[in-house]
């Protein structure tokens, strides 16, 4: 893979072994503040942006805003925080938002493809896997996924600023290894440096600290965006401890991305360990328990050893789960070994109980995982000796 310029110490000592690189776009950048219109020439840029990446090897996807202002503009609707008006304006404008990017994309000989999200498609884990099996399809396909909030169906208040935790969301769903937030200033400061000319600047972010999200600020808007530096703080937080290094770089000018890559001005926050410890840490921690499955002793060393589980191990399944919910795997006494995601369903799991994994095809019809939770998925809860 080529390497990209030296003159920014963070992107060469990492960007040799990446794989996947989000960018989101905030509609304070995309559409015109007076006008209302897609800034064309500004998104020409930014697929010019792709196409630099893509020529270097790497996958990517755009989490894009717009729908709403977008629709407002073609409706003639003022501004509202009225919640029918802008989930009728963001379905309309969605429209006009994808056609768009089809268009100019298009030019740079790049497929695009719309997706919708709600959080239940991040926070659920069967939608969550169903999402991301999408996802990594249309890349594998050579498609960049444009993302955004489903708004014209989200029951919350619909805010913009969300998108830059749902950038983060994603790019902890599909392993990414670079978040860009492009904004309108040049990245992070000890304060709002429109209100004071002495903040300095922040280049480098080891760890997102009460004092770095006190340098956040309160959330501020524009005309057309919302959520400020707040919302990337956030993001920042999800991001790095997901195992994904994040970016907060300045988006006004043409081809932003080749820019900061080439030694522009960005405050790059470091990714938090190793991707698979803070996964665990998220599978451990945070999601609900929806069932049990009861091993034997042989399959309950092998776990502490750091394997998977095999249906060989399982003697007894408990409650009732969907495949990607959560369950806790015990021993035979009611030990808690860990917890988490399961590969198969709970009836389906019962089919399996005891059986090898070969004939996991002949008991089910289909042939799934060779493992009821692999080792990536398992956070091992007792003590190891």
């Amino acid at each position: 893979m080529t390497k990209i310029s030296d003159n920014d110490q963070h992107i060469t000592r990492h960007s040799e072994n990446w794989k996947r690189i989000i960018i989101k776009i905030g509609s304070a950048l995309l559409i015109d503040a007076e006008t209302g219109r897609i800034r064309a020439e500004w998104l020409t840029s930014i697929a010019h942006d792709v196409v630099f990446l893509r020529d270097q090897g790497y996958q990517v996807i755009l989490v894009s805003s717009g729908a709403i202002g977008l629709g407002r503009k073609i409706l003639d609707l003022p501004m509202s925080k009225k919640l029918e008006e802008n989930q009728a304006a963001a379905a309309v404008g969605q429209i006009e938002l994808a056609a768009t990017y089809r268009t100019i994309f298009g030019d740079c000989a790049i497929s695009t493809a719309q997706i919708l999200l709600t959080s239940g498609d991040t926070e659920e884990r069967r939608r969550y896997l169903n999402a991301r099996n999408t996802i990594n399809r249309l890349l594998n396909l050579n498609v960049v996924p444009v993302i955004n909030e489903n708004d014209t169906v989200a029951t919350d208040e619909v805010r913009y600023g969300d998108n830059d935790r749902l950038a983060a969301r994603v790019a902890s769903m599909c392993e990414a290894d670079c978040l860009f937030l492009l904004s309108d200033i040049d990245g992070l400061y000890t304060a709002d440096p429109n209100h004071h000319p002495e903040a300095e600047f922040i280049q480098n972010v080891k760890e997102v600290t009460p004092e770095i999200e006190a340098m956040a600020g309160s959330p501020v808007s524009t005309g057309f965006g919302s959520g400020g530096m707040v919302t990337k703080i956030a993001a920042a937080r999800i991001a790095t401890a997901s195992g994904c290094h994040m970016v907060i770089t300045n988006g006004t000018g043409f081809a932003p991305i080749q820019k900061y890559m080439n030694g522009g001005k960005g405050t790059w926050f470091h990714a938090s360990g190793n991707p698979l410890a803070s996964k665990k840490k998220w599978i451990g921690a945070s999601l609900d328990i929806s069932g049990a499955l009861i091993i034997d002793d042989g399959a309950a060393h092998a776990l502490k050893s750091g394997r998977s589980l095999l249906p060989a191990g399982i003697v007894r399944v408990e409650g009732s789960f969907d495949r990607g919910d959560t369950v806790h795997v015990n021993d035979m006494s009611g030990t808690l070994i860990g917890q988490g995601l399961v590969a198969y369903g709970a009836e389906e799991s019962r089919k399996l109980i005891g059986h090898k994994s070969h004939e996991i095809e002949q008991i089910l019809g289909y042939s799934g995982r060779e493992e009821i939770i692999h080792r990536n998925d398992l956070v091992i809860k007792c003590p190891i000796k």
